[in-house]
Formats: C-alpha cells, structure tokens, sequence
C-alpha cells in the first residue's frame, strides 16, 4: 500500500506521523510511505536580481531536509519503508497531485483543528487535500 504522509513540521504532523507509526502494523501488507514535505513559493518579484536560482533550489532544499528530519527518524525507528520527496507549490493542491503521480491509496496528515469558520478565513491545506484528492484522505488531529 502507497501512503502519502505530507509533514511541515508542526505538532499536528508530528502526531499524523505517530499514528502511522503506531498503526502500520494494523496494515495487511508493510505501507511503503511517501514522506512529503511541500515548501510554499517565495515570492519572487526583484529577489532574482539577488539570489541564483540553484541558491533558491538549495534554501528549498535545506528548509525541508529539516522540516523532514523528525518524521524520518520516527519511520526509520518503527522500521517502516519510506521515500523522502520536497516539491515546491501550493501545498493543498501539490499534496493532492503528487498522490495521483505516486498511485498512493490513502493520504495520512495532521490538521490544525482551527475549525471551519477560521479554516474558511485562513485557508486550510486540510480542506484543500480533501477538495483536490481522488484517494481517501485521514485527517489526525
């Protein structure tokens, strides 16, 4: 079974994150995980004039290895299979067409639990993923 398991770092992935690992073994077969971190695009206007573009790709780069470092660690301890992936987008509608490309089966993120008034305001990846993905999607909260 292909999961996409995206993570940015906060303590609702992290708890996404813990939940895979506690329950990959309820799986009939070992889940191969994607392990996704999705950097939203800085804006770009006159940085170009200052920054290369391998700078940006390497800046990209860095923020994400960090971002998936703790997830990493807690896949590779539970002794789940996974492959790292960084894409740069809009997160909601990157996560949701890197799991059509991977013929993932089900996606497995945190949400902020910021409720549907503030969600509509802000925006929410959530409810993004939900909108955009054409496999099951399992929020943890």
């Amino acid at each position: 079974m292909n999961i996409l398991l995206p993570v940015d770092g906060s303590p609702c992935s992290d708890r996404a994150v813990d939940y895979l690992v506690g329950h990959g073994a309820c799986l009939r077969d070992s889940p191969h995980i994607h392990l996704l971190n999705v950097h939203p695009p800085i804006p770009i206007g006159r940085i170009q004039a200052h920054v290369s573009h391998d700078s940006l790709t390497a800046y990209y780069r860095e923020e994400s290895e960090a971002l998936l470092a703790g997830a990493k660690g807690r896949l590779e301890a539970a002794g789940l299979a996974y492959t790292p992936h960084i894409q740069v987008g809009q997160p909601g509608e990157t996560i949701a067409k890197l799991a059509v490309a991977l013929n993932c089966e089900l996606i497995v993120m945190g949400s902020h639990g910021r409720g549907m008034v503030t969600s509509m305001v802000t925006g929410s990846v959530a409810a993004k993923v939900i909108h955009f993905s054409t496999c099951p999607v399992l929020l943890v909260k």
